[in-house]
This record gives C-alpha cells, structure tokens and sequence, in this order.
C-alpha cells in the first residue's frame, strides 16, 4: 500500500483518503463513485488490500475506455495513470502540456461555425443550445451524457468554443464507433484548459459536501438529454 492512501498503515483504505487518491485519475465524480461502489463489496466505506486493487484495476479501465464492471478486471490494461508522479505503484503520462491537441484545424474551423450558428452569448453556449446538436447525433443518451460531461471542462453547465469542439469531435468519434473514452485524454483537453504538471500535495481536499453541491449546480449530464419534451427549435 501507497503511504499515500494508507496513512495509519492499518492495510486499509478509509473512502476520504480513497476519493483524495482516486481523483488524481481524472475520472469525473461519476465514474468513481461507480468504481468505489463496485469495490467496497461490503458497503462499509473502507477498502482492504484486495478491495483497493479492484478499484485500481476498475480506474485503469475507465482510462481505457472499457466499461467500469467487474467483468472488465480480466481484460488486458496497462496500469492506471495518476497524476501524482511520486508514487511507485503509477504510471504518470507525458506531460499533458506538450501533446499537440487532437482536434485538427480544418475540423475545429467546421466546428466554430456550428458553434456561431448557434448565438453564443458572451462566447458561451448553455445546455439547452447544445442538447439538439448532441441530439441530432442519434447517439445514445448516455454516450451523449458523458460527452457533455467531458467537454464541460471547467464544469460551468456551458460549453465555450473549445469545449464545444471537443464534444464536437467526440460525437464525431462515436459516430465512427470508436467509444467514448471515461476521462479526457490529455491530448484532447484544449491547450488553453492544460494546467501545469501540479506539485504532489498542492491539491486541496475537497470536502464531500462541497463536490455534491458543485455537481448539482452544473448541469446534471444525462439530465440535460434525457428531458422527454420534444425539441422546437
């Protein structure tokens, strides 16, 4: 065990120092509560060895864009990446700052255009601008879901012209069956949303009841798409 997560040395995991951890990963809230639940068989809000290692093995899916269940622990993954480079157990990617963005120039210029046709205001477009874009897709609601959840970068409930081009792309993607992946790749998050490499214990804790009252104030992903009143434009 990493002195990281088992600070008392007790061979387990409390759920507060997991979910400090487990954020590291850049899976979004969701995901990791999935993967908590999954790996606290018992429900008691505690991990012990075995039990932390299926949530690794679950994070290390996730990043890969395999479904997070307990089917997927037999598939082949390469270990799962943190962005703490200070523990031995992880795999730390390249710096995020130096991968080119994945979305091309032509396709971010076909992108911009949707994005002006749609009357952004102050350079913003809300959910409810977006949903009959995503809707239009024919895509699941889900996979729109977490589409929106991963474009939503700085989880304002509006998308800005970048954000907006990589749901874009990732539409795009899902289109050509390619999945959608659990976290944002580094090589799609836009470069003016890349922070630099953080320093191990610079992140603050987040207590649990500041986390649920954000998420609740941006909009909910598959909420925004899944509303049943037909669209008017």
């Amino acid at each position: 065990f990493s002195p990281q997560v088992d600070s008392a040395n007790a061979g387990r995991v409390l759920a507060s120092d997991a979910a400090v951890f487990l954020k590291k990963s850049g899976l979004t809230d969701l995901v990791l509560g999935k993967i908590w639940d999954l790996a606290d068989t018992d429900g008691k809000g505690i991990l012990n060895k075995q039990e932390f290692f299926v949530a690794l093995r679950l994070v290390a899916c996730a990043q890969n864009g395999l479904d997070v269940s307990l089917s997927s622990l037999n598939l082949p993954v390469p270990p799962p990446r943190f962005t703490d480079t200070n523990s031995p157990l992880l795999l730390s990617g390249t710096a995020s700052s130096d991968v080119p963005w994945a979305v091309k120039l032509e396709d971010k210029a076909k992108y911009d255009a949707i994005f002006d046709s749609l009357n952004p205001v102050n350079g913003l477009l809300s959910g409810d601008k977006v949903k009959p874009v995503l809707l239009n897709s024919k895509l699941p609601v889900d996979i729109l879901g977490r589409v929106w959840e991963l474009s939503d970068i700085d989880r304002d409930g509006m998308l800005d012209r970048e954000e907006f081009a990589v749901a874009m792309f990732l539409v795009y993607c899902a289109l050509e069956k390619e999945p959608v992946p659990m976290s944002l790749p580094a090589a799609l998050v836009p470069p003016s949303k890349r922070k630099p490499i953080s320093v191990p214990g610079a992140m603050p804790l987040i207590p649990s009841s500041t986390s649920t009252k954000e998420s609740h104030q941006s909009l909910p992903p598959v909420g925004i798409l899944a509303a049943k009143t037909p669209l008017t434009q």
